[in-house]
């Protein structure tokens, strides 16, 4: 485009050309403001390519940087990664125990609202007992079962609660 506006501004200046001078020097400068135009705007586009090309050449060292330092600490990432694995392997035996803590307790609170539901039953019977002599005999058979059946209930309980020990200090 500079070549260009140079031969206009050439043929402008020749002796033939001066009937037309005026509009061949409007369209001129036309050219030249066209040019001018274009070269700011050249400048300025190639500054942002450079400024483009220095940043992606400065992130593009950090980025090797990191990749050498990751390559040259193999053994660390190793270590970590077993680390890592061990950690999220305790994690999830320690949920377990969360999940298996609250089924006991649960348990724990159905068991005490059953206890307390057969309390009023019991008492409702031994009330019938003391009235009725011959229940009182079949009173005493059924509080002995359940004796014996809280003996069993308890030394399961306490097998299973010695075993959740085992397991989670294993």
């Amino acid at each position: 485009l500079t070549g260009v506006n140079d031969k206009m501004a050439e043929y402008t200046s020749t002796p033939g050309a001066s009937s037309l001078n005026a509009a061949l020097m409007h369209t001129l400068q036309r050219h030249r403001d066209i040019l001018q135009d274009y070269t700011h705007e050249f400048h300025k586009t190639k500054g942002n390519f450079l400024a483009i090309r220095e940043r992606e050449d400065l992130l593009g060292s950090v980025r090797k940087d990191i990749e050498t330092y990751k390559s040259g600490s193999g053994v660390n990432n190793r270590r970590t990664e077993l680390f890592l694995k061990e950690h999220e392997h305790l994690r999830n035996s320690d949920r377990l125990m969360d999940d298996t803590i609250s089924i006991a307790m649960a348990t724990k609170e159905n068991m005490t609202s059953q206890r307390g539901f057969l309390k009023s039953i019991q008492g409702k019977v031994n009330t019938l007992a003391n009235r009725f002599p011959a229940i009182n005999n079949l009173i005493q058979r059924v509080n002995l079962r359940k004796r014996r059946d809280s003996l069993i209930l308890g030394g399961v309980i306490g097998v299973c609660t010695v075993l959740l020990l085992l397991y989670a200090f294993h």
